[in-house]
Parts: structure tokens; sequence; C-alpha cells
């Protein structure tokens, strides 16, 4: 593969990670928008419930104080106050019915805008209304409708595509059985504006009319309650029954409001109950963290004071310019609010990425590893083919070599043979015969290394299984080798120290290994080669060493010599020949025998093979 492939497909696989990673970012930003909207929601229902609890508590205290300053006329009319009690007993009990109610239908419907967000962020949808639904698809086992995509103008001068759907054809309407909220999900082809199937989804209703009308109803107890004549109120607590209904028209003790006007702010609030009613409050909505309420009688107004809520004695760290979410206090107070209550968050960013993240985060850093992973995993295999390849053509090229050879002299030698003059000369006809015959010995050894390793390849190399005497074979290959190590003037040092050498093994294939191992130290001395042969035992095993003083070997080249067609370069020098298929060989015949083989070595200072093989059991 070229170099100019290679960077094309690098660069279009950072394009795409960088594309992934892009929506990613888009995906976690718009979760991000929508939990962060949630939690406000949230905040601010927390922020109403609680000025709503505070204002009816100073009510019910306000009164019971009112109620002690005039005991004596409360006994008096005891009867009459045990029914106003049950009056503003049962409006209360309303009035927390209703803020209950309200609050069920608050989050009712926060619930349900959370799935349709979730449903609209995940799939294309159409909704569709429940009479379509009952006459169209449920009652229809194949329902033929057609659904396309609708390119539509908008205001902006912009195409929007919106689906639709319709009936192929129109028939009697089947009115709903609920009022659940349902949606079909159609499946486009890519390219078609037809949609090729779909299927539908049922939410619950978006709202709860069960709940609105019980708030419907209590309203019109609360209404009735608050249009009793109260001409004939003997206290201040029947104006007080009126007054927590909302109803000031009628409240006929117009001193009691004011009174309750003329309290400074910060006496009519107890911090530490509007502390509590706070945690309660957002605990009940599932926001557990620190936080920092604020009392205030106007907006610009200095604090009527502050209290800070820790969770697990966390440090609180002042920011500027914080997010406050605000509620007025006192409301039904005659004239204005008195003030405003306050709260904000320092950490609310990681209180919204807490609640996204377990599940959020680690799906993006699983699929960012994946693509990442993958990415790696391609380069590196890209690289390897490529350097096979190299390795491979750097093969052809040494095999193309080292055929050439004995082919031209065997082609000389022929062409000597031709010659009338030479034919005559038997010392000359032998010893070119000698010639073509050596060459060919040497040819058909070329041919016999690279067929060895297609057979291994291929997993079709017999090996035989018999009793091999190691020390024995060793002499055998060492001799046939001294030729050849007295042509490189060299020096070879046996010393076969094994008193156990009989192994299960291949003779033919093991003395190819102590050939290849022997041949490769001859090669890759640097002058007049020093070797050394040696067998000892070790444990149940026995170990053949080949040891020269040539030029050795990196670390790095050391991990790679097993490998096939790898030849330990040599620069600008091509006096070492070879295929780099030896000590593939090698490794692999000993690995069918169970053994295994190690290397040792020091650049320009040697190298060390031992051929480590189990010996037959006894």
């Amino acid at each position: 593969m070229k170099k100019r492939s290679i960077a094309l497909i690098i660069w279009l696989m950072s394009i795409a990670l960088i594309a992934v990673m892009a929506m990613q970012y888009y995906f976690v930003r718009e979760s991000f928008r929508q939990k962060s909207k949630i939690f406000d929601d949230a905040v601010k229902a927390s922020l109403a419930t609680v000025a709503n609890k505070l204002e009816q508590q100073e009510i019910y205290d306000f009164a019971q104080e009112q109620e002690r300053k005039n005991q004596k006329q409360f006994i008096e009319n005891q009867k009459a106050q045990q029914q106003k009690q049950l009056i503003l007993a049962k409006q209360v009990e309303y009035q927390e019915r209703i803020k209950k109610l309200q609050v069920e239908l608050f989050d009712y419907e926060q619930r349900f805008n959370e799935a349709e967000r979730e449903l609209n962020s995940n799939f294309m949808n159409i909704p569709i209304d429940n009479d379509f639904f009952e006459t169209y698809i449920r009652s229809k086992p194949n329902p033929q409708l057609l659904i396309w995509l609708e390119k539509i103008r908008m205001p902006d001068g912009s195409i929007r595509t919106f689906p639709r759907v319709d009936a192929v054809k129109q028939t009697s309407v089947i009115r709903a059985r609920d009022d659940s909220s349902r949606y079909i999900i159609p499946k486009f082809l890519p390219g078609d504006e037809r949609a090729s199937s779909f299927q539908w989804v049922t939410l619950p209703p978006k709202t709860n009319n069960k709940i609105i009308s019980s708030i419907i109803q209590l309203e019109k107890e609360l209404v009735k309650m608050n249009n009793v004549n109260l001409d004939n109120a003997s206290s201040l607590f029947d104006s007080v029954a009126v007054l927590s209904g909302k109803k000031s028209s009628v409240v006929q003790d117009a001193a009691f409001g004011l009174e309750l006007t003329k309290r400074p702010l910060e006496q009519r609030l107890n911090r530490q109950i509007v502390k509590q009613l706070l945690v309660d409050e957002l605990a009940e909505r599932g926001i557990n963290s620190s936080f920092v309420l604020q009392v205030k009688t106007s907006k610009n107004s200095p604090l009527v004071f502050q209290e800070v809520h820790l969770i697990n004695n966390e440090d609180f760290e002042k920011i500027n310019n914080p997010i406050i979410y605000k509620t007025k206090l006192f409301q039904g107070d005659q004239g204005k609010s008195p003030g405003e209550l306050g709260i904000y968050f320092p950490n609310k960013d990681s209180i919204i990425a807490s609640n996204m993240g377990y599940w959020l985060f680690p799906t993006i850093l699983a699929l960012l590893g994946l693509l990442i992973g993958s990415f790696a995993y391609t380069l590196m295999i890209i690289f390897r083919q490529k350097k096979i390849s190299e390795m491979k053509t750097d093969f052809i090229n040494n095999m193309t070599h080292e055929f050439k050879t004995p082919v031209a002299t065997i082609m000389i030698a022929s062409e000597s043979l031709r010659d009338p003059e030479i034919s005559a000369d038997e010392k000359r006809v032998s010893k070119l015969a000698n010639i073509i015959y050596d060459e060919n010995v040497r040819l058909g050894s070329h041919i016999e290394r690279v067929l060895n390793i297609a057979r291994l390849e291929k997993e079709n190399l017999k090996i035989e299984r018999v009793n091999v005497h190691v020390n024995t074979l060793a002499n055998a290959v060492l001799e046939s080798m001294k030729l050849q190590l007295e042509k490189a003037g060299g020096t070879l040092e046996i010393n076969l120290d094994a008193k156990k050498d009989i192994v299960i093994g291949d003779e033919l294939h093991l003395s190819n290994v102590m050939y290849n191992l022997v041949d490769n130290a001859i090669k890759y001395s640097k002058e007049k080669p020093e070797i050394t042969f040696r067998t000892l035992n070790r444990g149940k095993n026995i170990v053949i060493s080949v040891s020269d003083k040539g030029i050795g070997m990196t670390k790095d080249q050391a991990e790679k010599i097993f490998d096939q067609f790898y030849r330990i370069p040599t620069g600008n020098i091509h006096n070492v020949k070879g295929f780099g298929l030896g000590l593939s060989y090698v490794n692999d015949i000993i690995k069918r025998l169970n053994g295994r083989i190690t290397v040792k070595s020091e650049k320009d200072k040697g190298t060390q093979f031992e051929v480590i093989l189990p010996l037959r059991n006894s």
C-alpha cells in the first residue's frame, strides 16, 4: 500500500472520529440543557410551595396568638367558635389538598414532558389523536396508512421537512377508548419520501384529568365556605378563616391584616424553619445538594438573612453572579409583598452532570474508547501489512538473486560442455559436471527451504515422532558443516555435555534446525567465526546452545527475528545471503516438538540461541 493511500485512510478515519465526537458533544449539550430546565422547574416549584407554607403558618400562629389574648371571649362563644374552627380546619384541609394535588399535577406533567422530550430526541415521530388510532390502527390488522415527508417553507425562508400521516381510505370514526398520548414512529429508507414501515408508541395522557377535576371541586367547596355570612362573627378567628381561604374582600376585621404587615420581615420568618422546608421540598423532587438561601426586602436591598446548607460537610465556595431562583413572600399582605425568598446552588452544573453521568458518560467513554481502539488497531494492521509487504518484496529480490546465481553458473558450465575442445578433456568435463551438480544441489536446497515454509503454513508438513539421540545427530550435522566453516576460516568449539540426550522428534527437521542455527552464526560473524555448540541437561529438558561472537543485534531486532522474511539489516552491504525464512522455520519446528527457543544478544558482541526440548520419558 502506498504512503499516499495510508495517509488518505488516516485522514478519512480522523474526520470520522472527529465527526462522532462532535455528535456526542451536541448530544451531551442538549441533554444537559434538558436536565437543567427540569432542575429549574423543580426548584421554582419548591420555592412556591415553601412560600405558601410560610404564609399559612404565619396566619395560624398569629390567629392562635390573638385567640390567647381573647380567651375569655372565646370561652363565651365556644359553641360558635367550634363551628368556625371546623370551617377553618376544613378550609385549611381543602387548601392543603389543593396544594398537594397541584404539586402532583405539576410532577405528573413534568414526567410526561420528560418522556416526550426523550421520545423526540431519539425518534422522528408523528403525534396522532386517539380517534385516528382506534379507527385506522388498533382496529386494522394491516392498517393502510400513507406516511410521507412534507417540505414546508418557514417564515425565515428556510425549507424544513416534517413527517405527515393520513389514512389511504377514509372510514367511519371509532371513538377513542382512553385519553393516552400516541405517536407514530415511521421508518424511511435512504432517499425515500414515503415510509417503508412504522410502529407506534403510547405515553400516558398529557395531563391528569382526575386530579384537575378534584382541584376544581375543592375550589368550588372553598368558594362556598368563603361566601358564608360573617355578620355574626364573634371573634377574630372568624376573619382568620376567611383570610386563609384567600378571600380578603370579606375580612371584617381589617386590623388583622394591618397587624401582620406592621411586623418586620425578619420577625415573620424563622430561618431554620425556612431552611428545613426548602430541604424537604427539594428532596421530594430528587434534589439533594448544597444550596444558599437568601431573604431580601427588595431587589437591590441588603440581605435580611442568609443560610448555607451543606451536604457531607463539603467546602463552600462563593461564586460571582450566581443564578438565583426567587419567589415573593407573603403575597396575601395588603399593598405589596414585603420581601422575596431566593436560593442558588454553587455547584449546579455538577449536580446536573452527576444526574446524567451515571448512564451518559460511561456510554460515551465506552464508545469513544471503542472507536479510538478500532482506529489504532486498524492503523497497526495497516502498518504491519505494509511492513510484511516490504519484507516479501525483499524476500522476492533475495530469492531471485539466490536462484539466479546457481542458474547462471549451470548455464555457463553447460555452454562450456558444448565446446568440442573442452568436451574432449575428461578432467575439465568432470570438473564442470561437479560444478553443475553442486549448483543443482544448492538450487534444490533453496527450493526445499521455501517449500518447507509453505508446508508449515498449510499445516501439511509431515513431522515424524521417533527417538532421536541429540548428541549423535549434532555430531553428524557439525561434521557436514566443517568444510563450510573452514572456508570461512572460523573455529567451532563442541561441548556435548548432556548425559541424557534422547528426545521424541523428527531427525531430518532437527538436523535442519541445528544447520540453520550454525549457518546463521557463520553468516553473521564479522570476520572469522568463533562458534560454540553445546548440549546440556536442565531439569527434564535438554538444551542445545549455539553462540557466536558476531555482529549481534538490538533488542528490537531480537523480537522480530522469528518473523517470516525478516532479516537483520546490514546497511548497504549485501554479503549475507538468505531469504529470512530460516529462523521462522526453526521456531515453528521447535514449537511442533513441544519445545521453545530463546535468544540473547548484544550489538557487536555476539548472539546465543538456546533450543529447549523435553527429554523422552524413561
